[in-house]
């Protein structure tokens, strides 16, 4: 029987200790206690949907909530790399505030093609979160993807069926939404 539509529950990572206006992209970071109650949740509402996988980011404060879901709830969990947060190059671990502001207005003016020093454009981001979303409809696996802000922006408009717009507002740290996909 082929699926017609496949349900994608979207992540983002509970709320994490010490980030108040840090650039930490791919540092890996702990999160604030007591969020084990939101992978409980999320563990309800992936069962709700049939998930049968969970992806996550290679990142600890999305691999902690996945494994979660895999000891209390017997989900598989498959990494992958580009899930990852965009890499912020040497701004990471600087206060946003830290940053010139002349390199922060460049990249909102072209956030498609600006690098950070040492790190990646918004044109790399998006080829690889275009390429799990690939993956993941071919795979057509009802599915739990666990991520950061910049891929999760760029997979919300996938999942709604529009170009994913690298400017769109994140979706809150510890929230979920669920999309009901054509494949």
């Amino acid at each position: 029987m082929k699926i017609s539509t496949l349900p994608v529950l979207l992540s983002r990572h509970p709320q994490v200790e010490s980030a108040d206006g840090v650039c930490y992209g791919r540092q890996d970071m702990t999160l604030k206690a007591g969020w084990e109650p939101i992978a409980s949740g999320l563990l309800t509402l992936a069962k709700g949907i049939g998930c049968s996988i969970v992806y996550t980011s290679p990142s600890m404060r999305c691999l902690a909530v996945a494994r979660k879901l895999a000891e209390h709830g017997g989900l598989p969990v498959s990494q992958d790399e580009r899930l990852q947060e965009l890499n912020f190059g040497q701004w990471e671990g600087m206060t946003w505030a830290d940053v010139p502001r002349e390199a922060l207005d460049s990249w909102a003016a072209d956030p498609e093609r600006f690098f950070p020093p040492g790190g990646e454009s918004g044109t790399n981001l998006r080829e690889r979160v275009q390429s799990f979303w690939e993956d993941l409809i071919r795979a057509a696996r009802p599915a739990l993807v666990i991520s950061h802000g910049g891929p999760l922006r760029l997979l919300d408009g996938l999942a709604r069926g529009m170009r994913p717009d690298l400017l769109a507002p994140s979706m809150p740290q510890g929230s979920s939404r669920l999309y009901y996909v054509s494949v």
